[in-house]
């Protein structure tokens, strides 16, 4: 099985125009998207086809719920790049946990057809509180300075947040995922770094005790996350950071 669980730590840090950091435990789920059909076979509390305590729903995720997420993805690959990717595709992201689902990013790993390197992320940002969504298709064939890590660089789009201008750009970083995985991203004015979050986790087996623990550890894990931004929204009010209101179009063309 490719599937797994990623557990690990989540950090903000916001450098100008005020100083705010905070940072969360959380864990994942990586999920192949050939593998729904079996992946959680046989578990009371996980399912992919019907309401679970962990649910993978199709409608929470990228393009017409009516078509797999799989194909989804293939095609807005394809409409970005003019090319369909020509392995698997591996989801990381986190599930309707107790009902409820809200996911601020999932990224979406395209692998070559022998399954072993990444071609391209898609990554799926949903905005904080308007529920939009928007994907960004980033080859990796395009990053600007290959290395141990995959980096993209590229303009700012999609408003996310009422504490952050669309007028920036971002730098991204990814390691290949293997026993542990870490995104790094960061918000850019010019030259100066305005903000950075970084995701750190370490991959698990998706067992009976791995399963058992994700949920006791993390109840309500996509409320705590929504909870969470508004706690660190409304720090950020009381430290005056400039809001920005939401523009007529969420994304800049």
């Amino acid at each position: 099985m490719n599937s797994a669980l990623y557990i690990g730590k989540l950090r903000h840090r916001r450098l100008a125009p005020t100083a705010h950091a905070f940072s969360y435990a959380v864990y994942m789920i990586w999920l192949d998207l050939a593998e729904l059909e079996t992946v959680f076979r046989g578990r009371w509390f996980w399912s992919t086809k019907r309401r679970a305590l962990a649910w993978f729903r199709r409608a929470d995720y990228l393009g017409d719920a009516g078509i797999s997420l799989d194909e989804a993805v293939r095609q807005r690959v394809h409409q970005s790049v003019g090319k369909r990717p020509a392995g698997p595709i591996r989801m990381l992201s986190q599930l309707r946990n107790y009902g409820h689902c809200f996911n601020p990013v999932t990224f979406y790993y395209c692998y070559d057809a022998s399954g072993v390197q990444v071609e391209c992320i898609v990554a799926e940002i949903t905005n904080t509180p308007w529920r939009q969504r928007h994907a960004y298709v980033l080859p990796v064939s395009t990053q600007l300075a290959p290395g141990a890590a995959m980096q993209f660089d590229l303009a700012k789009q999609f408003h996310v947040s009422p504490f952050m201008p669309l007028d920036q750009d971002y730098r991204w970083q990814f390691t290949d995922p293997g026993h542990r995985l870490a995104v790094h991203m960061e918000n850019l004015r010019g030259t100066e770094k305005i903000f950075d979050a970084t995701l750190d986790l370490a991959r698990h087996p998706i067992a009976t005790g791995a399963l058992a623990f994700v949920l006791l550890r993390f109840p309500l894990s996509t409320v705590r996350v929504l909870v969470a931004i508004h706690w660190q929204a409304l720090r950020l009010w009381f430290k005056r950071v400039p809001v920005h209101t939401h523009p007529e179009s969420p994304v800049r063309q």
